[in-house]
């Protein structure tokens, strides 16, 4: 009686989700993502029929990218002396006022094709969006460990990634909907409604934590965690490689209406539907890493990123519209894997004092995201959105390849 095993009894999927203080926050969490993903389709698709010009696109990108940049460091130091809950929901006010803004633009219709020059709205919104982010989405991620502790780290971020892998799966083609249905000034309002929605769950999340008030000023705080990270080589080196990954992988979300329009000819219904398949694969990524032990992390997260690097490059140049939905599959399972196996090992190596300024800077991803699609919309304008996109999942599949030979620290990581 004693010697049998129930073979399911390691399997600890929503291990996470017993905690009350993690199900608050990734309530409020759900709503952040829905408004996130409903944002990739609009925002970049407005832009394009305002415009039809993918070097404009990238330039929303850019200015969606710079206060990330520049700002993160900063959300860093934030997120290691005040609260964090407070941070999270200062930003989830401020994203529902932003999106507020276009939808009252949109309504009134200043934004529109009959003021050409309008869409300097949608640039503005790119800016402030990125300034919130970069200050809230250092706490954000430093929370978790705070919340769950630093054994479940691996089984809430990828419970995080499901969930967004399931609100990319809904959210797009819903905004697709809306779009077609009503217009996009639906969308923008329903992204207020959520993010509200996200501000009451996130405030029934426990204080956590104790707050710093350090005498050192900021800027000294910024130059000691980037002197902790240079002085841990597993964070530099993690650092450095999630976030190659990201500027060669992430510019096709921003070039996906010129596919969808141009290329596909699916229009603003199978823009989001190419989105949602996206997120089908993330599902599928997430709840396999949510199930594993904390084992062989750093080759998974390799093997993963070629993999996605490989379907971005098929992507690039199909035609067809059946492939390019299978193949969607396989990014959303790569960018899962890299962005929930990326955050976990940084989480899981650093030290709690530093965990906020490690996040900061793990969190440039999305600026630096932006940045490479600025400048793979400046090569689509010359050389075509294909060879833009798939020249640079080309990189990434060849410093795939050259990590797995060459970098065994990275390989070897739990």
């Amino acid at each position: 009686m004693g010697g049998g095993r129930n073979p399911l009894r390691n399997v600890k999927t929503i291990d996470s989700l017993k905690n009350s203080a993690y199900r608050f926050y990734f309530l409020g969490m759900v709503g952040q993502w829905g408004s996130m993903n409903m944002q990739q389709v609009t925002r970049a698709l407005l832009i394009y029929r305002l415009t039809g010009s993918a070097a404009i696109l990238g330039l929303m990108s850019l200015a969606n990218a710079l206060p990330q940049l520049l700002l993160s460091l900063f959300g860093g130091v934030l997120a290691d002396r005040v609260q964090k809950k407070r941070v999270i929901q200062a930003g989830q006010v401020a994203s529902a006022v932003v999106a507020l803004s276009v939808a009252v633009a949109l309504t009134t219709g200043y934004l529109s094709p009959q003021h050409p020059g309008s869409w300097w709205v949608l640039m503005v919104n790119a800016i402030l969006q990125g300034t919130v982010m970069a200050f809230m989405m250092p706490a954000r991620q430093a929370i978790i460990p705070e919340i769950v502790g630093k054994e479940q780290v691996m089984n809430a971020v990828a419970l995080n990634s499901l969930g967004m892998g399931t609100l990319r799966l809904l959210a797009p083609a819903a905004a697709g909907f809306l779009i077609d249905a009503f217009n996009f000034e639906a969308v923008f309002y329903t992204m207020t409604g959520l993010y509200l929605m996200a501000v009451v769950f996130t405030n029934f999340i426990p204080a956590t934590g104790t707050i710093s008030r350090r005498g050192s000023s900021v800027l000294v705080d910024i130059k000691e965690g980037l002197k902790y990270m240079w002085r841990k080589p597993i964070i530099l080196t993690v650092l450095i490689f999630t976030l190659a990954i990201v500027i060669l992988s992430m510019p096709y979300q921003m070039m996906m209406p010129i596919f969808a329009d141009d290329i596909l000819k699916v229009g603003a219904t199978g823009l989001g539907v190419m989105m949602s398949v996206s997120g089908a694969g993330a599902m599928v990524g997430s709840l396999i890493l949510a199930s594993l032990p904390n084992k062989r992390r750093g080759s998974i997260l390799l093997l993963s990123s070629l993999v996605l690097g490989m379907a971005l490059v098929a992507f690039a140049f199909s035609r067809s519209w059946p492939l390019s939905l299978g193949l969607m599959v396989f990014i959303g399972l790569g960018q899962a894997s890299r962005q929930t196996l990326g955050s976990t090992l940084l989480q899981s190596y650093s030290d709690a004092e530093y965990l906020g300024r490690v996040m900061s800077v793990n969190m440039m991803d999305m600026g630096l995201s932006s940045l490479g699609t600025f400048f793979a919309g400046i090569m689509a304008e010359s050389i075509g959105a294909p060879w833009a996109i798939g020249g640079f999942a080309m990189v990434l599949v060849l410093l795939m390849i050259l990590t797995l030979v060459f970098v065994p620290r990275l390989r070897r990581l739990d």
